[in-house]
Protein backbone atom coordinates (compact mmCIF):
# COMPACT_ATOMS: atom_id res chain seq x y z
CA UNK A 1 0.00 0.00 0.00
CA UNK A 2 1.40 3.53 -0.75
CA UNK A 3 1.46 5.71 2.03
CA UNK A 4 -1.03 7.88 3.11
CA UNK A 5 0.76 11.31 2.84
CA UNK A 6 3.90 13.17 3.34
CA UNK A 7 5.62 12.09 -0.19
CA UNK A 8 5.74 13.44 -3.84
CA UNK A 9 3.99 9.83 -4.78
CA UNK A 10 1.27 9.67 -2.27
CA UNK A 11 -1.74 9.78 -3.72
CA UNK A 12 -4.75 12.07 -4.07
CA UNK A 13 -6.94 9.79 -2.40
CA UNK A 14 -6.40 7.24 0.29
CA UNK A 15 -8.45 5.64 3.08
CA UNK A 16 -7.62 3.35 5.72
CA UNK A 17 -10.02 0.84 7.57
CA UNK A 18 -13.14 2.79 6.56
CA UNK A 19 -16.10 1.48 8.55
CA UNK A 20 -19.29 2.55 8.28
CA UNK A 21 -22.60 0.83 10.17
CA UNK A 22 -26.27 0.93 10.62
CA UNK A 23 -27.47 -0.94 13.09
CA UNK A 24 -25.83 -4.60 13.05
CA UNK A 25 -25.12 -3.88 8.81
CA UNK A 26 -21.78 -2.79 8.01
CA UNK A 27 -22.08 -1.35 5.03
CA UNK A 28 -18.09 -0.33 4.42
CA UNK A 29 -16.13 -2.77 6.23
CA UNK A 30 -12.26 -1.89 6.55
CA UNK A 31 -11.92 -0.59 3.00
CA UNK A 32 -8.01 0.31 1.92
CA UNK A 33 -8.41 2.40 -1.17
CA UNK A 34 -5.72 4.17 -2.88
CA UNK A 35 -6.65 7.02 -6.20
CA UNK A 36 -3.59 8.66 -7.78
CA UNK A 37 -4.25 11.67 -9.25
CA UNK A 38 -5.09 11.63 -12.85
CA UNK A 39 -6.92 8.29 -12.92
CA UNK A 40 -9.94 7.09 -14.01
CA UNK A 41 -11.16 5.02 -11.48
CA UNK A 42 -14.40 2.95 -11.58
CA UNK A 43 -15.65 1.14 -8.47
CA UNK A 44 -18.61 -1.73 -9.14
CA UNK A 45 -20.30 -4.33 -7.26
CA UNK A 46 -23.45 -6.17 -7.17
CA UNK A 47 -26.33 -4.28 -5.04
CA UNK A 48 -25.90 -3.83 -1.38
CA UNK A 49 -21.83 -3.83 -2.33
CA UNK A 50 -21.34 -0.80 -0.52
CA UNK A 51 -20.25 1.21 -3.03
CA UNK A 52 -22.28 4.22 -2.59
CA UNK A 53 -22.19 4.25 1.25
CA UNK A 54 -18.22 4.45 0.27
CA UNK A 55 -18.35 7.42 -1.67
CA UNK A 56 -20.64 8.97 0.88
CA UNK A 57 -17.97 8.79 3.21
CA UNK A 58 -15.31 10.32 0.88
CA UNK A 59 -17.57 13.39 0.41
CA UNK A 60 -18.75 13.81 3.75
CA UNK A 61 -22.35 13.19 2.97
CA UNK A 62 -22.36 10.53 6.14
CA UNK A 63 -19.61 9.79 8.99
CA UNK A 64 -17.46 6.88 9.19
CA UNK A 65 -17.83 4.35 12.25
CA UNK A 66 -14.46 4.00 12.42
CA UNK A 67 -11.12 4.38 9.56
CA UNK A 68 -9.78 7.74 8.28
CA UNK A 69 -9.71 9.77 5.05
CA UNK A 70 -7.24 11.42 3.34
CA UNK A 71 -7.09 13.84 0.57
CA UNK A 72 -4.21 15.74 -0.91
CA UNK A 73 -1.78 14.96 2.27
CA UNK A 74 -4.50 16.42 4.49
CA UNK A 75 -6.87 14.37 6.47
CA UNK A 76 -10.57 14.72 5.96
CA UNK A 77 -11.87 12.34 8.13
CA UNK A 78 -14.01 14.52 10.32
CA UNK A 79 -14.68 17.54 7.66
CA UNK A 80 -18.27 18.37 6.59
CA UNK A 81 -18.84 18.01 3.02
CA UNK A 82 -18.76 21.76 2.26
CA UNK A 83 -15.11 21.90 3.69
CA UNK A 84 -14.36 18.76 1.34
CA UNK A 85 -15.79 20.88 -1.60
CA UNK A 86 -13.28 23.83 -0.85
CA UNK A 87 -10.39 21.43 -1.27
CA UNK A 88 -12.20 20.02 -4.71
CA UNK A 89 -13.74 17.34 -3.90
CA UNK A 90 -17.18 17.41 -6.01
CA UNK A 91 -20.17 14.09 -5.92
CA UNK A 92 -22.79 13.52 -8.14
CA UNK A 93 -25.17 11.81 -6.24
CA UNK A 94 -27.38 8.56 -7.41
CA UNK A 95 -30.62 10.10 -7.18
CA UNK A 96 -30.64 13.96 -8.72
CA UNK A 97 -30.18 16.88 -6.87
CA UNK A 98 -30.87 19.49 -8.48
CA UNK A 99 -32.99 22.65 -7.69
CA UNK A 100 -36.40 21.94 -10.05
CA UNK A 101 -38.01 25.28 -9.64
CA UNK A 102 -34.89 26.83 -11.05
CA UNK A 103 -33.52 27.62 -14.57
CA UNK A 104 -30.71 25.24 -15.57
CA UNK A 105 -28.18 28.10 -15.54
CA UNK A 106 -29.31 28.87 -12.00
CA UNK A 107 -28.30 25.72 -10.65
CA UNK A 108 -25.05 25.79 -12.11
CA UNK A 109 -24.49 29.30 -10.70
CA UNK A 110 -25.17 28.36 -7.29
CA UNK A 111 -22.80 25.59 -7.45
CA UNK A 112 -20.01 27.64 -9.26
CA UNK A 113 -20.26 30.75 -6.69
CA UNK A 114 -18.33 29.47 -4.67
CA UNK A 115 -15.38 29.41 -7.13
CA UNK A 116 -16.56 32.50 -9.18
CA UNK A 117 -18.57 35.70 -9.36
CA UNK A 118 -19.87 38.36 -11.64
CA UNK A 119 -18.74 37.56 -15.11
CA UNK A 120 -16.53 35.08 -14.10
CA UNK A 121 -19.75 32.61 -12.68
CA UNK A 122 -21.37 33.40 -15.94
CA UNK A 123 -18.23 32.65 -17.87
CA UNK A 124 -18.16 29.16 -15.67
CA UNK A 125 -21.61 28.51 -15.75
CA UNK A 126 -21.67 28.49 -19.52
CA UNK A 127 -18.17 26.55 -19.84
CA UNK A 128 -19.94 23.68 -17.63
CA UNK A 129 -23.49 23.37 -19.58
CA UNK A 130 -21.48 23.86 -22.98
CA UNK A 131 -19.39 20.81 -21.77
CA UNK A 132 -22.33 18.70 -21.04
CA UNK A 133 -23.93 19.89 -24.25
CA UNK A 134 -27.13 21.86 -22.18
CA UNK A 135 -25.92 25.35 -22.90
CA UNK A 136 -28.61 26.01 -25.57
CA UNK A 137 -31.41 25.02 -22.56
CA UNK A 138 -29.93 27.23 -19.75
CA UNK A 139 -33.28 29.20 -19.59
CA UNK A 140 -35.53 26.09 -19.22
CA UNK A 141 -36.80 25.26 -15.54
CA UNK A 142 -34.25 22.34 -14.25
CA UNK A 143 -37.25 20.17 -13.61
CA UNK A 144 -38.53 20.27 -17.34
CA UNK A 145 -35.58 18.42 -18.12
CA UNK A 146 -35.90 14.69 -19.13
CA UNK A 147 -34.31 12.69 -16.17
CA UNK A 148 -31.10 12.04 -18.30
CA UNK A 149 -30.52 15.71 -19.15
CA UNK A 150 -31.22 16.11 -15.15
CA UNK A 151 -28.29 13.92 -15.07
CA UNK A 152 -25.72 16.21 -17.27
CA UNK A 153 -27.32 19.11 -15.18
CA UNK A 154 -26.09 17.44 -11.99
CA UNK A 155 -22.96 16.48 -13.94
CA UNK A 156 -22.50 20.46 -15.09
CA UNK A 157 -23.11 21.60 -11.61
CA UNK A 158 -20.03 19.33 -9.93
CA UNK A 159 -17.65 20.89 -13.17
CA UNK A 160 -18.67 23.96 -11.75
CA UNK A 161 -17.01 23.55 -8.40
CA UNK A 162 -13.22 23.46 -10.30
CA UNK A 163 -13.11 19.69 -8.86
CA UNK A 164 -9.78 18.30 -8.27
CA UNK A 165 -11.60 14.91 -7.55
CA UNK A 166 -15.22 14.67 -9.38
CA UNK A 167 -17.33 11.33 -8.19
CA UNK A 168 -20.02 10.04 -10.58
CA UNK A 169 -22.74 7.86 -9.04
CA UNK A 170 -24.85 5.43 -11.66
CA UNK A 171 -24.17 8.78 -14.45
CA UNK A 172 -25.45 7.38 -16.90
CA UNK A 173 -28.47 6.14 -15.53
CA UNK A 174 -31.42 7.17 -17.82
CA UNK A 175 -29.26 8.29 -20.86
CA UNK A 176 -29.48 7.00 -24.16
CA UNK A 177 -27.64 5.08 -26.19
CA UNK A 178 -26.03 8.51 -28.08
CA UNK A 179 -26.14 10.31 -24.76
CA UNK A 180 -23.88 7.62 -22.97
CA UNK A 181 -21.71 7.60 -26.30
CA UNK A 182 -21.61 11.50 -25.76
CA UNK A 183 -20.82 11.05 -21.55
CA UNK A 184 -17.67 8.80 -21.99
CA UNK A 185 -16.44 11.51 -24.23
CA UNK A 186 -17.13 13.91 -21.43
CA UNK A 187 -15.19 11.82 -18.92
CA UNK A 188 -12.28 11.25 -20.62
CA UNK A 189 -12.58 15.33 -21.37
CA UNK A 190 -13.27 15.61 -17.36
CA UNK A 191 -10.26 13.47 -16.91
CA UNK A 192 -7.61 15.95 -18.59
CA UNK A 193 -8.20 18.12 -16.00
CA UNK A 194 -9.47 16.28 -12.46
CA UNK A 195 -9.20 13.20 -11.11
CA UNK A 196 -12.08 10.73 -11.62
CA UNK A 197 -14.22 8.31 -9.64
CA UNK A 198 -16.87 6.75 -11.01
CA UNK A 199 -19.97 4.31 -9.58
CA UNK A 200 -21.26 2.75 -12.82
CA UNK A 201 -23.53 -0.55 -13.72
CA UNK A 202 -23.18 -0.57 -17.09
CA UNK A 203 -19.77 -2.74 -17.72
CA UNK A 204 -19.61 -1.47 -21.42
CA UNK A 205 -18.78 2.22 -19.93
CA UNK A 206 -17.02 0.82 -17.17
CA UNK A 207 -14.92 -1.07 -19.80
CA UNK A 208 -14.43 2.28 -22.13
CA UNK A 209 -13.24 4.74 -19.52
CA UNK A 210 -11.25 2.89 -16.27
CA UNK A 211 -7.74 3.13 -16.05
CA UNK A 212 -8.32 0.66 -13.28
CA UNK A 213 -11.24 -0.75 -11.58
CA UNK A 214 -11.95 -1.36 -7.72
CA UNK A 215 -14.89 -4.13 -7.01
CA UNK A 216 -16.88 -4.42 -3.81
CA UNK A 217 -18.92 -6.75 -2.27
CA UNK A 218 -20.51 -6.83 0.91
CA UNK A 219 -18.81 -3.90 1.98
CA UNK A 220 -15.42 -4.89 1.28
CA UNK A 221 -12.82 -4.60 -1.82
CA UNK A 222 -12.39 -8.07 -3.07
CA UNK A 223 -10.30 -7.29 -6.32
CA UNK A 224 -8.46 -4.26 -7.93
CA UNK A 225 -6.69 -3.78 -11.10
CA UNK A 226 -6.89 -2.97 -14.95
CA UNK A 227 -9.93 -3.61 -17.02
CA UNK A 228 -8.55 -7.03 -18.46
CA UNK A 229 -7.85 -8.36 -15.14
CA UNK A 230 -11.04 -7.71 -13.65
CA UNK A 231 -13.07 -8.89 -16.40
CA UNK A 232 -10.96 -12.61 -15.87
CA UNK A 233 -10.74 -12.26 -12.35
CA UNK A 234 -13.09 -15.43 -10.67
CA UNK A 235 -13.81 -13.86 -7.46
CA UNK A 236 -15.00 -11.09 -9.50
CA UNK A 237 -17.02 -12.97 -12.02
CA UNK A 238 -19.07 -14.71 -8.93
CA UNK A 239 -19.62 -11.74 -7.26
CA UNK A 240 -20.53 -9.80 -9.51
CA UNK A 241 -20.13 -9.96 -13.88
CA UNK A 242 -22.31 -12.96 -13.61
CA UNK A 243 -24.98 -11.52 -11.67
CA UNK A 244 -28.43 -10.41 -13.42
CA UNK A 245 -28.05 -6.75 -15.01
CA UNK A 246 -30.69 -5.80 -12.91
CA UNK A 247 -29.48 -6.91 -9.56
CA UNK A 248 -26.49 -5.12 -9.96
CA UNK A 249 -27.21 -1.50 -10.90
CA UNK A 250 -27.03 -0.19 -7.96
CA UNK A 251 -25.57 0.12 -4.45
Amino acid sequence: MAALAGTSNAPLLSTRGLSRSFGGLKAVDGVDFDLPAGEIRAVIGPNGAGKTTFVSLVSGRIAPTAGRIVFDGTDVTRLPAHRRVGLGIAYTFQITSIYAALSVADNVALAAQRSAGGAALKRAVDEALTRVGLRDRASELAGNLAYGHQRLLEVAMGLALKPRLLILDEPTQGLSDAEIDGFVQLVREIAKGATVMLIEHNMAVVMALADRITVMDQGRVIAEGAPDAIRADPAVQAAYLGAPQEAASHG
